[in-house]
């Protein structure tokens, strides 16, 4: 998909100059995160669930039990709201009034669809693993014919998508810059400890490169 101008649904109302519409900024987004939000209602109750996902070009692809109510209700053709974010910071304000987050966020509407073919399936398959932690694909069993059929994998198109975004300080009201209140910006950093090895793991299999080198940041 190319960049589009928002749609009246993405458009972003509240505080306008913080969205942005273009494909780089949404694909980066969605490439450092791994975990969406999907809403979805079935008869009239609003569901909201977590999930995996990964960005494969101009799709976004989720997967789970071919049991999943939220995975067979969306394969119906219920439209769907999915969404992204990064917790970058907590804004400390003077005020409690004007504290806030620095975040990158992304917010898809539309449809999905199954991925039935058994090569299509497999290739979004290792598509999710690889955004989940890159060079495990080609380390790892492949999924064999019981999995593939108790497995059910949705995409859907980057068609009507939108970000915001917020940087920077605190934005105080002018006369509270006179108080003794600290104020400033709080940073996340995203990371991960030593791996823990399985329990059931033979000695001499060292852990991979891939996994000692892995980060979220792309």
């Amino acid at each position: 998909m190319s960049d589009r101008k928002p749609t009246e649904r993405t458009r972003v109302r509240r505080l306008p100059k913080r969205g942005a519409y273009d494909r780089a900024t949404i694909d980066a987004i969605l490439d450092e995160g791994f975990v969406c939000h999907a809403g979805f209602v079935v008869d009239g109750q609003p569901f909201v669930i977590p999930t995996l996902y990964a960005r494969d070009g101009d799709r976004i692809l989720v997967h789970g039990s071919a049991a999943s109510r939220m995975l067979t209700t969306l394969d119906q053709g219920v439209d769907v709201c999915l969404t992204v974010t990064l917790a970058d910071g907590l804004v400390v304000a003077r005020s409690a009034f004007h504290s806030s987050m620095n975040y990158r966020s992304v917010m898809l509407l539309g449809r999905a669809r199954v991925v039935a073919e058994p090569a299509a399936k497999m290739d979004a398959l290792r598509a999710l693993v690889e955004h989940l932690i890159p060079g495990r694909w080609d380390d790892c069993r492949l999924p064999n014919e019981t999995e593939m059929k108790a497995t059910l994998v949705l995409e859907m198109p980057i068609d009507e998508a939108s970000a915001k975004i917020r940087t920077g300080g605190p934005l105080d009201d002018e006369e509270d810059y006179a108080t003794n209140y600290w104020a400033g910006v709080l940073p996340f950093e995203t990371g991960t400890a030593s791996p823990l090895p399985d329990d059931r793991l033979p000695p001499g299999i060292d852990v991979p490169d891939y996994i000692r080198r892995y980060s979220r940041k792309r």
